[in-house]
């Protein structure tokens, strides 16, 4: 399975899992089967939100889950269509996510759970 990891920072494993699927600057992508994780960065990170496009943000990588504290709906959707689980991780680093959803610990996002959009001084609900 390949599982992808939005982060600001490249530490692989030890990255953070950052809050916002679209507006990371990376994704560890990493493939639980092989043991290895690559860096792939954001290729739409400047984008309106609600524009998001989540498979060119993914480099076009095939990717099985995505993991991420936050999302807006309609890069919910999309990758779901594509047949994408995107789950709900927990504070903390890729190693530390990745170990949860191997244990099947870590929720499915639902539509509920999505970012509707920031406006200054607004704090998101994820």
């Amino acid at each position: 399975m390949k599982v992808a990891f939005p982060s600001q920072d490249d530490q692989g494993l030890e990255s953070q899992v950052h809050g916002h699927f679209g507006s990371a600057r990376h994704f560890v992508v990493v493939d639980t089967g092989r043991g290895v994780c690559e860096l792939v960065s954001n290729q739409n990170r400047e984008h309106i939100h609600g524009q998001c496009q989540p498979i060119d943000a993914l480099g076009g990588k095939a990717i099985d889950a995505v993991v991420v504290g936050g999302i807006g709906r309609g890069a919910l959707y999309k990758l779901s269509e594509a047949g994408i689980k995107i789950y709900r991780a927990v504070e903390g680093s890729v190693r530390e996510n990745l170990t949860l959803i191997k244990s099947g610990r870590l929720p499915e996002f639902t539509l509920e759970q999505t970012c509707s959009g920031h406006r200054p001084g607004e704090e998101c609900t994820h």
